[in-house]
């Protein structure tokens, strides 16, 4: 492949995310019973024949490097190439955290340096969808592209987003950072691709002289001297990293058969590091409906339209309904779980509940929190 990869996996979100970035990179949220967000970018990466991808990190990383600590499962783990995990930069002089996307590359630098392909794939770690960059990159080239910025087009929510202002050939004309009145519908959705050696020089010219992000400073900056181009994505799109009812949307999304199979049983697959564990097990009286259950659960009680992960227990006359619990969580005798996150190993004891208002405004539990 002509192609490197960056995944940008360095923010926490916990303005927009509250505790469940408290311990962890917004990349190493779980999703969908079985997967981190992260998975998505290093499949989409793997499976568009990119063998070398550096992961940038900052804060909360320990779970997203655990996570990451064997590259084989995403098909990293070549002697050609490889996966990195790259930190701020720290001498004895001291240390600098990442102060924007641009600079976060600029002190890794030495891996686009010591990089022969001709293009590097930036993405965000934080969005779940499947995406083939070869295709992206054959239109970089068509076009004659110094920058492709990848884009769907929307209907809700688009003060979130970057929106695109195209002319007839997709030539960007404007760039609106998360206008609270958009002229267009064209969201930016955080892949970008562009020459190696262009990324390197704009670096060197940029970042010394505290221009720092690569959205205001790069794109919005230097709009009418570079030729950007944006690219459609047409496929399913989601994030994780934009606020609670964002995370809770992604996941209950995954309860959709489309979308659900898009991932799952449509090749090329989106991979994860397993986990070994034994099948989920329903004992007599259990009722599930409308619910992924991950591996190594115990259901005794009743689940409607929830998202389940790893080794959660569910006790006798319980109900969780409208719920996203994550691993390890263990729900006791007659309580009730509605319109709730319960982060990892929550313990809600017999007959007390935990309900949230409405989809979009959940409760959220803390992780190791205990409901008595």
């Amino acid at each position: 492949m002509r192609a490197v990869g960056i995944i940008l996996a360095g923010g926490n979100n916990e303005g927009r995310l509250g505790t469940l970035t408290q311990k962890r990179a917004a990349a190493a949220l779980p999703v969908g019973s079985c997967y981190r967000a992260i998975d998505f970018a290093l499949s989409n990466m793997s499976n568009s024949g990119i063998s070398k991808v550096a992961v940038l990190t900052q804060y909360n990383s320990r779970s997203l490097r655990d996570h990451l600590s064997s590259s084989k499962w995403w098909d990293f783990g070549r002697k050609q190439g490889g996966l990195f995990v790259l930190t701020p930069y720290t001498t004895n002089e001291g240390s600098s955290w990442f102060r924007g996307t641009a600079d976060a590359i600029y002190q890794n630098m030495s891996y686009l340096y010591n990089s022969n392909e001709p293009y590097v794939v930036i993405a965000s770690g934080d969005a779940v969808y499947k995406g083939d960059f070869r295709k992206v990159i054959a239109y970089h080239v068509e076009k004659g592209a110094d920058i492709t910025v990848v884009y769907k087009n929307m209907e809700n929510n688009l003060s979130s987003f970057g929106i695109l202002e195209m002319d007839e050939d997709h030539r960007l004309t404007g760039f609106e950072e998360k206008p609270e009145h958009p002229r267009a519908h064209a969201a930016s959705i955080g892949i970008y691709v562009i020459g190696r050696q262009l990324l390197i020089d704009l670096l060197q010219k940029m970042v010394p002289n505290g221009k720092y992000s690569l959205v205001k400073d790069i794109i919005i900056g230097m709009r009418d001297e570079l030729k950007i181009y944006g690219y459609e994505c047409t496929g399913y799109w989601s994030t994780v990293g934009r606020g609670i009812d964002a995370y809770f949307a992604t996941n209950m999304d995954f309860l959709k058969k489309e979308v659900r199979d898009e991932f799952i049983n449509q090749w090329p697959y989106i991979a994860t590091k397993p986990k070994d564990e034994p099948p989920a097990k329903y004992n007599a009286g259990a009722s599930v409906s409308d619910s992924i259950i991950g591996s190594g659960s115990i259901i005794n009680g009743t689940i409607n339209h929830s998202v389940v992960f790893r080794k959660v227990y569910i006790s006798e006359d319980a109900v969780a309904e409208n719920s996203i619990l994550m691993e390890g969580c263990r729900i006791g005798k007659g309580c009730v779980i509605r319109n709730a996150i319960l982060d990892k190993y929550v313990k809600v004891l017999d007959g007390k509940s935990v309900i949230g208002e409405s989809s979009q405004n959940p409760v959220v539990i803390e992780k190791e929190a205990t409901i008595d």
